[in-house]
This record gives C-alpha cells, structure tokens and sequence, in this order.
C-alpha cells in the first residue's frame, strides 16, 4: 500500500467517512447511504403494515422519524451493514452469538467498525499495523483508557 486513505470528517456523516477510510477510498457518498436508508426504512414499514395499517403500533412507527438515520446525517448499523454488502462484506457484531460461534479472534482479523457515543469509525490493520483512522484525538485517548491501553 503505497498511501493511507483518510476522508476527513464532515458534519455528522461518520458511517460515510467510516466506510470509505474501510474501503480505502471515496466509495460512498451521504446520496447513496440515504437511500439504504430509506429502502430499509420502507421495509420496516411494509412489516409493520402486516399487522394491520389500522393499528395502533402502526399508526405510532409512521409518527416516528426513522431509525436508520436522521437530519444530522448519522446512519444506523443497519445501513452500514448494508452498504457493505454491497462489497461482499459482511459485518458480524462482536457480541453477536454469530460471533461467538465462529470464534473469531479479534487479533487475526483485519478491520473493525467502532461506535462510541453515536461515532463511528475505523479501525483497521494496514500492512502489520492496526491503525485507527479517526481524527479525533480526545475520544481514541477515552476508548484507549477504556480498554486499558495505557498501563
């Protein structure tokens, strides 16, 4: 690998920058993890329409603003989770039964998507290096205590 690529964040569209620092490129953009988005959003609704347009669980989730994204541009797991399917790549939650089942060692594997505090970022290993690709530097230093990094 030649260059690191880091989309530097703008606004609140973590999962996009989180994405593309993944991906090692500009592959994504807010258009399109809105649209995911949306389609998931539809979905949810056509289930919830199951149990009848009538009813009062109905009525209540078309009076909720979606949960898979909102007007500051923050996308939920289920749309990142999406998107990277477009790639082949499937995202497994680290406390998942999925995950305990195949035993995945955290040490072998090569990248991770994180979430603190509604941000999501990168970690991933680039040549023999873990590297989080995230800017901001007060939040690595709070999850770096939190997994006692420091010793």
């Amino acid at each position: 690998m030649e260059s690191i690529f880091h989309e530097k964040q703008e606004g609140s569209l973590c999962a996009q920058h989180c994405l593309n620092n993944l991906l090692q490129g500009e592959y994504f953009i807010p258009v399109e993890l809105s649209s995911i988005a949306h389609q998931l959003h539809e979905e949810e609704r056509m289930r919830m329409a199951e149990g009848g347009v009538t009813s009062e669980d109905y009525r209540t989730f078309l009076q909720q603003p979606s949960g898979n994204m909102d007007d500051s541009g923050f996308f939920s797991i289920q749309v990142t989770s999406n998107a990277l399917k477009v790639w082949g790549l499937e995202l497994i939650l680290f406390n998942s039964p999925e995950y305990q089942r195949l035993r995945i060692n955290p040490i072998n594997e090569r990248s991770f998507i994180c979430n603190y505090k509604e941000h999501w970022f990168t970690v991933r290993k680039l040549g023999k290096q873990k590297v989080t690709l995230y800017l901001l530097l007060r939040v690595i230093c709070q999850i770096a205590k939190l997994t006692n990094f420091y010793r």
